[in-house]
C-alpha cells in the first residue's frame, strides 16, 4: 500500500502544471550546417560539347567537390524532361564533369537546367543544345554555319608576359555568339601555358581552368556545340614539339576541358580525331604530339607523324563528305619556310599532297590558326581542283602586324586581316550543288570580307 501510494504521489507530481523539476530535460536542437548555394559552386560553363543523332555532350566546372546534372526537354514538348546520370567532380579533374543526354532523338532542339548538389543553377543567358538530323536517303543535308577561331590569351598580371597587356577584345566571344553558329571550332592556342605553368600539373590545370572561366565566353558555349585542337601554347610551351615532358598531362587536361567525339588514332597518342555534322566531315588533326624538333632536319622531320598522315589519307579517302575540313594548328599551303609552317617539313607535306592527288580526294578544304593573322591561301595543281587554305587568328591574342611582307605567293588578294577577328563558316544549298561561304568578322561582328567555294569546284 505504501508502495502504491507514493506512485500515484509521483504520478501527480509529474502531471500537475509547474512540476518541471520532474520533467526530463530536452536536447538542444542540432544547428543546421551551413548550405552551400549551387550558384557559388559554378566556376565555369555549361558547355555544350559534341552533336550526334542520339546523344549530345555536355560539361561543367566547380569550384570545389560537388554532384553535377543536367535536367533537358524538347523545346516543342517541354512537359517531358530527362536528366543525364549524376556525376562527382572531383579534384584530380580540376572538379570538371562531362555529362551525357542520350535520351534525344534526331534533328531536334533541346532546353536545359544545370543542377549542383540536386540545386537547380539559373543561368542569365540561354541554355540550349541540338542534336544533328538524320538526313541521309531522306532529303537533302540542312544547311548550318560554323564559327571558327585560335590564339586565346586571357590576362593574368602575375604570370604575363612583361609590357603591355598581350590579351583583349574579349568582347569578341559576345560578337561570336550573336551569329548563333551551330557549332564553334577552337582552332588551337585556346589557352597560354605561361612558364609558371609548363612544368607541373597545379600550372596547367590552373591555366585551363583560368582561361575557360572568362565571363564574356560563358554565353557561346552555353548554347553553341564546341570542338577544339590544339597548338603549341596548350600543347606546351612555345613551339613545344613530341620531346616535351609533360605532354601527357595537356592531354589528360584537354581531354577533362573538351568534348570531343573521340581522341587520337591509338589511346594515349594525341587529340587527333573526326566528326560530321551534316553533309561536312571535320578532321581534327594533332599538329604537336609526333612533330620533331623544329631545326632538326626539319625538311625530313614529322610534322603530323606516319601513323596519324596513314590514317587522315585513309580517313579522307573513305569519306563521302561533300566537304572535306581538315582543322590542323599550324599553315599548311603558305610556301613561305617561316616560323611553324608545314612548308618547313618538306617530305612529309609533300606526301600529304601528292596523297590527295595519287587518291581523287574531292572537296578539301585546310583550316588552321597560330599565325596571328588571317588570309586565304590558294594552291593551283596542274590536272585537277585547286587547293584552299584558311587561315583564321587571332582571337584576343597580339596581332603580328608585320606579316603583309611574308613571302606568300598563294595569297588570296584582300584576304590578308592584321585585327583580331573571327569567322563564320556557312554551308547551304541541295546536295548536288552545295557551297562553302567564308566571312571574316572584326572583334565587333562586322563583315571585312567574304568568298564562297562551290563543291563543284573542288573535284
Amino acid at each position: 500500500m505504501k508502495l502504491l501510494f507514493f506512485a500515484k504521489c509521483v504520478l501527480v507530481a509529474v502531471l500537475v502544471p509547474g512540476a518541471l523539476l520532474a520533467q526530463p530535460r530536452k536536447a538542444a536542437p542540432a544547428r543546421p550546417k551551413p548550405v552551400v548555394m549551387a550558384s557559388a559552386l559554378l566556376r565555369s560553363g555549361p558547355m555544350v560539347g559534341y552533336s550526334e543523332m542520339r546523344e549530345v555532350a555536355l560539361w561543367v566546372q566547380t569550384t570545389g567537390p560537388a554532384t553535377a546534372q543536367i535536367e533537358y526537354w524538347d523545346k516543342e514538348k517541354p512537359a517531358v524532361k530527362w536528366r543525364t546520370a549524376p556525376v562527382a567532380t572531383k579534384a584530380a579533374s580540376a572538379h570538371t564533369a562531362h555529362l551525357l543526354a542520350d535520351q534525344v532523338q534526331p534533328g531536334r532542339r533541346y532546353a536545359y537546367a544545370l543542377y549542383l548538389n540536386g540545386q537547380r543553377v539559373a543561368r542569365p543567358y540561354p541554355l540550349e543544345f541540338q542534336s544533328q538530323a538524320q538526313w541521309q536517303w531522306q532529303q537533302d543535308p540542312p544547311d548550318f554555319k560554323f564559327a571558327m577561331g585560335s590564339c586565346v590569351y586571357i590576362n593574368e598580371t602575375p604570370y604575363d608576359r612583361a609590357g603591355p597587356a598581350y590579351g583583349g577584345d574579349y568582347g569578341i566571344f559576345t560578337s561570336i555568339n550573336a551569329q548563333q553558329p551551330d557549332f564553334m571550332l577552337w582552332m588551337g592556342d585556346n589557352t597560354y601555358l605561361r612558364p609558371a605553368d609548363w612544368n607541373t600539373r597545379t600550372g596547367i590545370y590552373h591555366r585551363y581552368s583560368h582561361s575557360r572561366a572568362l565571363p564574356e565566353m560563358q554565353p557561346l558555349l552555353a548554347r553553341t556545340h564546341n570542338y577544339a585542337i590544339w597548338d603549341d601554347h596548350d600543347f606546351g610551351p612555345n613551339d613545344s614539339d613530341r620531346s616535351y615532358v609533360g605532354k601527357a598531362t595537356t592531354l589528360e587536361a584537354f581531354k577533362d576541358f573538351w568534348a570531343n567525339p573521340n581522341y587520337g588514332q591509338e589511346a594515349g597518342q594525341g587529340i587527333g580525331g573526326t566528326f560530321e555534322w551534316a553533309d561536312v566531315q571535320v578532321f581534327l588533326l594533332d599538329d604537336r604530339w609526333f612533330r620533331a624538333p623544329n631545326g632538326y632536319n626539319q625538311k625530313e622531320g614529322a610534322y603530323l607523324g606516319p601513323a596519324q598522315l596513314n590514317w587522315l589519307l585513309d580517313a579522307l579517302t573513305a569519306s563521302r563528305a561533300t566537304f572535306k575540313l581538315i582543322a590542323v594548328g599550324g599553315q599548311v599551303l603558305n610556301p613561305a619556310k617561316v616560323f611553324e609552317n608545314y612548308s618547313n617539313y618538306e617530305q612529309e607535306r609533300a606526301t600529304l599532297l601528292q596523297g590527295i592527288a595519287a587518291r581523287n580526294i574531292s572537296g578539301v578544304v585546310f583550316l588552321d590558326g597560330d599565325r596571328h593573322f588571317t588570309e586565304l591561301t590558294k594552291l593551283e595543281r596542274p590536272g585537277t581542283y585547286p587547293l584552299y587554305d584558311f587561315t583564321c587568328s587571332p582571337l584576343t591574342s597580339g596581332v603580328a602586324t608585320s606579316a603583309g611582307n611574308e613571302a606568300n605567293t598563294g595569297r588570296v588578294a584582300g584576304s590578308l586581316v592584321l585585327e583580331r577577328n573571327f569567322a563564320v563558316v556557312a554551308v547551304s544549298g541541295p546536295l548536288a550543288a552545295r557551297q562553302l561561304r567564308i566571312s571574316v568578322l572584326n572583334k565587333a561582328g562586322q563583315p571585312l570580307w567574304e568568298r564562297t567555294i562551290a563543291a563543284a569546284e573542288l573535284k
